[in-house]
């Protein structure tokens, strides 16, 4: 990410390491995508079609409809359907998942968003399922949004560096700390409020986000399955770079005995130049500046980490 915000955007998807953006992107084009289905379909008379697909990307809270589509664990938190809700889901996103990719990188932003993604839809199911105040709207209680995902993110930040300040309008300076304090405070006082659901939900998200970073601090990262299976599906729809064979020439010596020798073109040991990072080394190196910060980084790791910036 070292571009401007919308060249960054636009480029999501011909990139490498820039999660968020690619986070940012797939909520905008749901969301589109999502409104012009509506328009044409509530126009057309097929209004019902547009709730079925509506249905089918939400997150139930009843387990015998999520058992029939658990893929709406991961489809909920890139869906939302007005327009203030993905405004600000996505400036707060973009605020706070900035300090979280400069501090553990791409990756692990990725695993915060996703893991509290879950987080929250569990936590919603769970107490959806044993409490009795929702047993009435238990059959037919739905989820949307990004924000579950997005606490994660901001509690995250908050535990990662609690002292950075935000500037904020009529308010001045103030610690990230308190901004995610203040939420989760909101979030707790509405959780028997009318957007109850949602509300649970942002308590999950900002649960893992502690958790998360507290137990990557100790050397434990918990999205890296959530890691692996990214890193497959990049390798699936990588561009393979096309096979390309070569031959060495060989020349022929004529001695002054009068026979001759062949030898192959070597390379020149001393003009080889060191091997480019990997992304696991990078990894490594990410893990110990949230542990110990850039300067516990020595002179070999700076290096490599400078050499990986440039690609």
């Amino acid at each position: 990410m070292y571009g401007g915000f919308w060249d960054n955007l636009r480029n999501a998807f011909r990139q490498n390491n820039n999660s968020l953006y690619k986070i940012l992107a797939l909520n905008i084009i749901v969301f589109f995508v999502m409104v012009v289905i509506r328009v044409v379909f509530t126009f057309s008379g097929a209004g019902n079609l547009y709730n079925t697909i509506r249905s089918f990307l939400m997150m139930p809270a009843d387990l015998s409809s999520f058992i029939v589509q658990p893929w709406s664990i991961l489809t909920y938190m890139f869906f939302h359907e007005g327009l203030f809700h993905i405004l600000f889901n996505l400036l707060f996103l973009y605020w706070f998942g900035l300090l979280v990719n400069e501090y553990l990188g791409s990756r692990k932003l990725a695993n915060l968003y996703i893991l509290g993604g879950i987080s929250g839809a569990l936590l919603y199911v769970l107490m959806y399922n044993i409490s009795p105040y929702f047993s009435d709207v238990l059959p037919s209680a739905r989820m949307l949004g990004a924000s579950a995902g997005v606490y994660a993110i901001v509690v995250g930040a908050a535990t990662l560096s609690p002292n950075t300040t935000f500037h904020l309008i009529l308010l001045g300076p103030v610690k990230i700390k308190y901004i995610a304090i203040f939420y989760v405070i909101i979030a707790f006082v509405n959780s028997a409020g009318s957007n109850a659901g949602g509300e649970l939900a942002h308590l999950g998200g900002a649960a893992l986000g502690y958790f998360y970073i507290t137990q990557l601090r100790k050397g434990n990262d918990w999205g890296r399955p959530v890691q692996a299976i990214g890193q497959f599906f990049e390798r699936l729809f990588a561009n393979k770079p096309k096979v390309r064979v070569s031959y060495r020439r060989k020349k022929t010596y004529t001695s002054t005995e009068g026979y001759s020798t062949s030898s192959s073109q070597k390379t020149n040991p001393s003009t080889t130049s060191s091997s480019a990072p990997t992304q696991e080394e990078i990894d490594l190196i990410l893990d110990k500046i949230a542990e110990k910060g850039y300067d516990g980084l020595s002179k070999e790791e700076k290096r490599k980490l400078f050499e990986f910036s440039k690609k």
